[in-house]
């Protein structure tokens, strides 16, 4: 480990891996990462049925194009009009630099990249490896950092961004082995640490995935857009989203209360309507404050029967009521689906084995038989819509601070499933070709005196424990103003007195520690995003704010929530640029570019 590098990135997933890679090939070669476990992180570590990356249609006679994609990703609302261009713009060349750096998209003998629908997808744009396809992504895009010999620093959590008038000038980060702490001078730090995994109790990020958006806000940079979230329906043991087939085979959906007694609670609130909706759920798994009277009424009966205080189970072992004579009361969609599936016989359990055997193998990999055991669930906190602000190189309003993937808050309300892959790829290659074409003045290595540390007995994993709790009681989909209010108070208070409560046993807790603060901080920030949004907006998106109904009539929203540390104001979006096309006038720009390419 060096002491001073150009550019430093923070992350080994897709986002990370992707921006050292890009920065090489661009010529900037003093670049390091830096990373608190190179296996860890939602990128390698999460998925669901089958992964989507979505990206513009390539094959088939369907039109598309780089402005109806744009478009697209637009209409989700809180998008700013340079982030969805851009996302559209690189998405073909992001796509097939996976596809020559060898993740299997499918493709026919004449090479045309087979898509599907998703999530708020008006065109066939999904693609997808099965269900690890970011595993498989992050693999690649590591295969070729390795083999450009690019530094990776490992077991080190980085604590602080340091700064100084001219902006990012080096990180202080802590050795999660010996709590060491080691400051490192930089030019330019690029953010890729995913979405803040650790604020909830009710999650389906993987375990080994907290998230650091601490580090931008504790940095200066504003967030946006930290209220909109995506929630769904998760298995707690096991940590994964179970939308797709395991929906579409039809489980029983059954609560459990604590003297051991078995109902199956979406007949007895549904009756026969169930079966249709437990479908739907394949197709629309995140909650929807729009379908509060479809398909995320399920979510709903879910939560509730969760806070009742009984567990809630998926069951394939056993058909639920409503198929006992057969399938003739499912509505025609889910009838004709299973069907041309071939899976209109038996068992949820074999209907799931004959559709999509690799999702029993899956949980069997982590332990879990669905052939004998029922699998326990939750709605569960699975991604943030928002993040880092960013203009449209990705920069923060930190100089010298660049955020890529989840960590950047660039998806709005809605967003297509897949799009936040792709959205890891455009956004580092963008960071990456704008910090390769600037030039920022180097410093001598930064000062940075850590906070005074507290030993004793440990209280991190009670407080933690605790503010997870309810972070997830008040603020996750079905809001609570009061509750928000009540916990956005006490947060702040441990917040401004954090190093004088929390006490760790040793040196060796120190990496947690800090991660405990940046949990802290983070919270913080969200609650009042969410505290602002639920009074100038209420419900809309993700947000059931106190049980009201959504107001907006399905208009897109033509704002965003933006925070620096505790305060948040509603601010306009920026429209979709125009920007010049005409080709003569590209090119001549292009041959006066001193770089090549356009910036």
């Amino acid at each position: 480990m060096k002491k001073n590098y150009h550019t430093l990135i923070i992350g080994t997933g897709c986002a990370g891996y992707n921006a050292a890679d890009r920065l090489y090939d661009l010529g900037i070669r003093d670049i390091a990462i830096i990373t608190e476990g190179r296996s860890m992180g939602t990128s390698r570590n999460t998925g669901s049925d089958k992964q989507t990356y979505y990206k513009l249609s390539l094959c088939g006679s369907d039109g598309d194009s780089v402005r109806e994609m744009a478009d697209t990703l637009y209409s989700g609302g809180g998008v700013m009009g340079e982030h969805a261009l851009c996302e559209a713009a690189y998405s073909t060349r992001c796509f097939m630099r996976l596809v020559e750096l060898g993740v299997p998209f499918p493709t026919n003998e004449y090479g045309e990249y087979a898509g599907y629908k998703t999530d708020h997808d008006p065109r066939s744009r999904a693609t997808s490896c099965g269900p690890l396809t970011s595993r498989y992504m992050t693999e690649a895009l590591e295969k070729s950092v390795l083999n450009k010999g690019i530094e990776i620093i490992d077991f080190q959590r980085v604590i602080k961004i340091l700064t100084d008038d001219n902006g990012v000038c080096g990180i202080a980060c802590a050795s999660t082995v010996t709590g060491s702490i080691t400051v490192i001078g930089c030019q330019n730090v690029v953010l890729c640490t995913g979405g803040p995994a650790g604020i909830y109790k009710n999650t389906v990020y993987p375990e080994s995935q907290h998230g650091a958006t601490g580090l931008a806000i504790d940095a200066g940079a504003s967030l946006v857009n930290m209220e909109q979230w995506q929630y769904g329906i998760a298995s707690t043991k096991f940590r994964w989203n179970l939308s797709g087939t395991y929906q579409q085979v039809l489980p029983r959906y059954i609560s459990v209360d604590e003297e051991g007694n078995e109902r199956e609670f979406l007949y007895d609130a549904l009756g026969t309507d169930s079966l249709g909706l437990i479908f739907l759920k394949g197709y629309q798994w995140p909650f929807d404050t729009r379908k509060t009277e479809g398909s995320s009424k399920v979510d709903l009966l879910v939560a509730a029967e969760v806070k009742k205080g009984n567990r809630v189970y998926l069951d394939f072992l056993r058909n639920p009521k409503g198929l006992e004579e057969g399938f003739a009361l499912l509505p025609p969609e889910a009838y004709n689906y299973l069907e041309r599936s071939g899976a209109l016989f038996g068992t949820p359990i074999e209907r799931l084995q004959k559709m999509n055997s690799g999702a029993i193998e899956l949980y069997a990999d982590h332990g879990i038989d669905l052939y004998t055991e029922k699998l326990e669930i939750a709605v569960c906190a699975q991604h943030c819509n928002g993040g880092v602000l960013v203009d449209g190189h990705w920069q923060s309003d930190v100089a010298g601070l660049y955020t890529a993937g989840e960590a950047a808050g660039t998806f709005g309300v809605y967003r297509p499933g897949g799009s936040a892959l792709n959205s890891t790829q455009v956004g580092s290659l963008r960071a990456a070709e704008h910090i390769a074409g600037q030039t920022r003045a180097v410093g001598t290595l930064p000062a940075y005196t850590p906070p005074r540390i507290r030993y004793g007995k440990s209280n991190l994993a009670e407080i933690r424990d605790l503010l997870q709790t309810e972070m997830s009681r008040a603020a996750d989909f079905d809001r609570d103003t009061a509750g928000m209010r009540n916990l956005f108070g006490r947060v702040c208070e441990l917040y401004e007195h954090f190093f004088e409560n929390v006490m760790i046993d040793d040196a060796s807790q120190v990496a947690e520690l800090f991660k405990l603060y940046d949990m802290v901080i983070t919270q913080r920030s969200v609650l009042s995003s969410m505290l602002c949004s639920a009074e100038a907006v209420g419900t809309h998106g993700s947000a059931l704010v106190d049980r009201k109904p959504d107001q907006s009539g399905g208009v897109p929203r033509q704002n965003r929530t933006v925070t620096k540390g505790a305060i948040s104001e509603i601010l306009p979006i920026s429209p979709m640029p125009d920007p010049e096309l005409w080709f003569e006038t590209l090119l001549a720009r292009q041959k006066n570019h001193s770089q090549g390419g356009l910036r």
